[in-house]
């Protein structure tokens, strides 16, 4: 296939020519989320009560039957990606701003807040009287029960990344590109080393001795939970991996920052493949009765079969990362539209629930801090200043001219050898 502007009729170039470059760090794009009522945190629902946060700095509890405030708490800041987590009668969550927040399920007040270092960004892990949570400030903290420090484990670069646990040990990504293993105790046991930063919202997942977890790489991973070592890596896109795969019956189900949905074998196959509309798929996705929940930056929630066939999509105002929630044959979810959805299991709205803010937050594109680059062969002696607009999303490698790719990819000619005819 080749592409051709109209204005320069003898120059085609040959999408095989073409490559993806990373130039930035995902983390720069949830920083510069502006404010507003957008919603963008994993739903959490415990004894028919829905607990989420949103843009609006508000952390929000809605009676799941009826869509109606139970409670709602005002924050220090935004919250972009985070999501809650509820144990012995306790919501926490955490912000850009860099708290952590410790809130009565019941009555909504505050029991403490802890102050990390930066962005708080990921759902906490809580277990056996302990909180343990990532910050952009590249540590992952422990707290007790009453939010004092108990110790904290540094990283290489900011933790944009929801801790898992499994035979007693604790596993992260960071930004450092290194997927960590460390104990309870926070000593390193190993890490694993990839290609790019890891980043993610929901926990890494767990099958038999095996971890699972995605890189903006292009790759996802299975390593051997004892001892770090690869198992199998499974190569998906252009633009990195940056959510949790789900773990169901004998196949592996994961999404991709291109809008593919893939179902693998245990051993890291395709099984097979379903694309969206466009853009990046959410943070993970669930399974409930024998179908496949999701939802992508193309606005949609999307419902699979088993063999990745499309039962049916519902269309929001706007991106849609999280994963629904399911409760009494009932989804939950948010859109970054600033409104929280509960639908039924065909797709039909029940209800809808509108931020405090219905101002939809500044976001910057997905793909902008990648590059595309070309590779030709030129002559240096010829110098071409004009520029020209290719509205596709390619691939090529390092050399003379470059395209950012904000949807709509500005090319710079630099130099040319031979075009060809």
């Amino acid at each position: 296939m080749k592409l051709m502007d109209s204005s320069f009729s003898d120059f085609y170039v040959e999408l095989e020519d073409f490559e993806v470059v990373k130039r930035g760090t995902l983390v720069s794009r949830a920083l510069t989320m502006g404010p507003g009522g957008s919603i963008f945190s994993v739903p959490k629902i415990v004894d028919g009560t829905v607990y989420f946060g949103s843009m609006d700095f508000y952390i929000y509890a809605l009676d799941c039957e009826t869509g109606e405030v139970i409670w709602k708490f005002k924050t220090d800041g935004k919250m972009a990606c985070n999501s809650a987590e509820f144990e012995k009668n306790i919501v926490y969550m955490g912000t850009l701003s860099g708290s952590l927040y410790a809130i009565d399920a019941k009555t909504g007040k505050l029991v403490w807040r802890f102050k990390a270092g930066n962005g708080v960004t990921a759902k906490p892990l809580v277990r056996e009287d302990r909180i343990y949570f990532g910050s952009l400030d590249g540590s992952l903290y422990c707290l007790d029960a009453n939010g004092k420090e108990i110790w904290r484990f540094r990283t290489g670069d900011a933790i944009f990344y929801a801790p898992g646990i499994c035979n007693g040990k604790i596993y992260f990504g960071s930004g450092d590109g290194n997927f960590y293993c460390i104990s309870t105790e926070g000593k390193e046991l190993w890490r694993f080393r990839t290609g790019d930063e890891i980043f993610n919202e929901a926990p890494p997942a767990f099958h038999d001795n095996i971890v699972y977890f995605g890189s903006m790489d292009n790759k996802f991973y299975g390593l051997n939970v004892e001892t770090g070592k690869e198992v199998w890596t499974f190569h998906a896109g252009k633009y990195g991996n940056c959510f949790s795969p789900l773990v169901h019956g004998h196949k592996i189900y994961c999404g991709s920052r291109d809008g593919v949905f893939y179902a693998l074998t245990h051993e890291g196959k395709e099984v097979w493949r379903f694309r969206t509309g466009s853009g990046v798929i959410g943070v993970t996705a669930v399974c409930h009765k024998d179908r496949l929940y999701f939802g992508s930056e193309d606005g949609n929630i999307y419902c699979l079969d088993m063999d990745g066939k499309e039962i049916w999509r519902f269309k929001t105002s706007g991106p849609v990362w999280s994963p629904p929630a399911v409760w009494k044959d009932k989804l939950y979810d948010g859109s970054w539209d600033c409104h929280f959805y509960c639908l039924n299991l065909d797709g039909k709205e029940i209800w809808r629930f509108s931020a405090s803010d219905k101002t939809l937050s500044k976001l910057d594109p997905p793909y902008k801090i990648f590059e595309m680059v070309v590779k030709k062969s030129f002559d240096e002696t010829e110098e071409i200043d004009e520029k020209y607009d290719l509205d596709f999303a390619g691939g090529g490698s390092d050399d003379v001219y470059s395209v950012k790719s904000e949807y709509v990819f500005e090319t710079t000619y630099a130099t040319r050898k031979d075009y060809g005819d």
